[in-house]
């Protein structure tokens, strides 16, 4: 049967047996008017006054939006929010919008065209966070467990800050969106480590669909709070990309809805683990980098057999990446083992580190294979996974493996759909 998979720009179709076991979130309408249905929210917003209550003319506001490495339609979001702050009597030259990259790369010209539209970008005061800017960081002390606050001076600065994002299951926090927007979004590179340390990515309650008791959700919580947001706007996404919720008002009970929202939605039980699963990250903007991919592979571990295989389809367009400490951290890690090793070490503490405790836990579970046009087989092998050019070719090599018999899933949708073995 043939089944196309959420790769790159354009995806990816191939035909595989026709008793694969397909996996993928339950689909939602999007709105017929998404407009409509976002000025909706921002005047009958949840546990909190209307957006336009919450502002008067004179006032500095700060919007935060998500990065390019994430699937938020900004150019379809921003424009209302914009429209009602400026119907309730904000100027333009009052309005500041900052990218919270969180760690990630600043994104060139071109890019915030992409997300935000000509008009956003020329009219507007648009920034970009940057986590290494001692100068553009504002103390806040440190958090009940112990780690420094450093946030966003512009930000704090504000009259009123608005929380954009989108709400998806997350690979550590439980689920996107929410207090993200603060940390990592908007803090300090110390703050992103110490709340991303091994001893929190290892912790069992720091997976997907949990918040609750999960340390790095709970700081994230604790720091978000600490910067008194003035107004939540989060919003989720079909399989068409299609704003199929929006979640506005207050952050923490805003945000709780639209959890509520996605784990109906997107969270999958499954009877069985699989030999083998497919899976993506769910295409372009999710699938720019190998960094980022390692979410649909966690998401695909969720239900492969211990030394079963994972086969992760995606386009990495910008490579590994080049930026950031990701590379190097796998050059020096050498193994999954020697990365666990390296992460775990007494007072190891570095850039990106995080991500490779998260590939090297996954790959001390299943062998994982890396199908890529944006990437040589010697790339991929540099970051310890296998190379694939041929996916169906590889199926029949997992196929003596693993027996004729062999049983395979596929996520199509990569982690817009998390499955977990139910009970």
């Amino acid at each position: 049967m043939e089944i196309k998979l959420d790769y790159g720009r354009t995806g990816y179709v191939i035909d595989l047996p026709d008793n694969t076991k397909i996996i993928r979130p339950k689909f939602t309408p999007g709105f017929e008017d998404e407009s409509q249905a976002i000025l909706g929210a921002l005047r009958n917003p949840i546990s909190s006054l209307p957006l336009a209550e919450k502002v008067k003319p004179g006032d500095k506001v700060v919007i935060v939006h998500t990065d390019i490495t994430r699937a938020t339609p900004n150019d379809r979001l921003l424009p209302v929010i914009i429209q009602e702050l400026e119907a309730a009597g904000v100027s333009a030259p009052d309005i500041t919008l900052i990218n919270g990259l969180g760690t990630h790369r600043f994104q060139t010209e071109a890019e915030l065209r992409q997300m935000l539209g000509d008009q956003i970008v020329e009219k507007y005061r648009c920034l970009q966070h940057d986590a290494f800017d001692a100068d553009n960081l504002v103390s806040l002390g440190h958090t009940s467990f112990g780690n420094p606050i450093r946030i966003n001076k512009t930000y704090l600065e504000a009259d009123a800050r608005i929380l954009t994002g989108f709400i998806e299951p997350h690979i550590f926090a439980g689920f996107s969106g929410g207090p993200k927007a603060v940390l990592p979004a908007l803090s300090g590179f110390e703050s992103v480590g110490s709340n991303h340390c091994a001893q929190n990515v290892g912790h069992p309650k720091a997976t997907w669909g949990i918040m609750a008791d999960n340390p790095i959700w709970e700081e994230m919580k604790e720091i978000a709070l600490k910067t008194e947001p003035t107004f939540l706007v989060n919003i989720t996404l079909n399989a068409k990309k299609e704003i199929s919720g929006v979640f506005a008002g207050d952050m923490l009970a805003a945000h709780a809805a639209g959890c509520e929202f996605v784990r109906k939605h997107a969270m999958v039980p499954v009877k069985k683990t699989y030999d083998v699963v497919i899976t993506t990250n769910s295409g372009y903007p999710l699938d720019q980098n190998l960094y980022q991919s390692a979410k649909g592979m966690s998401a695909a571990a969720q239900i492969v057999k211990k030394g079963g295989a994972i086969i992760a389809v995606t386009a990495c367009e910008d490579g590994i990446p080049d930026h950031g400490g990701y590379a190097d951290l796998l050059k020096r890690g050498g193994s999954p083992q020697g990365l666990m090793d390296m992460v775990m070490a007494p007072g190891f503490n570095e850039h990106d580190q995080w991500q490779v405790q998260l590939q090297a836990l996954v790959m001390l579970q299943a062998e994982v294979y890396v199908y890529s046009d944006g990437l040589t087989a010697a790339q991929i092998e540099q970051a310890l996974y296998s190379p694939c050019d041929d996916i169906l070719a590889l199926l029949e090599i997992l196929k003596e493996k693993y027996g004729t018999d062999y049983s395979l899933a596929v996520l199509p949708e990569g982690p817009q759909s998390v499955p977990y073995l139910a009970g």
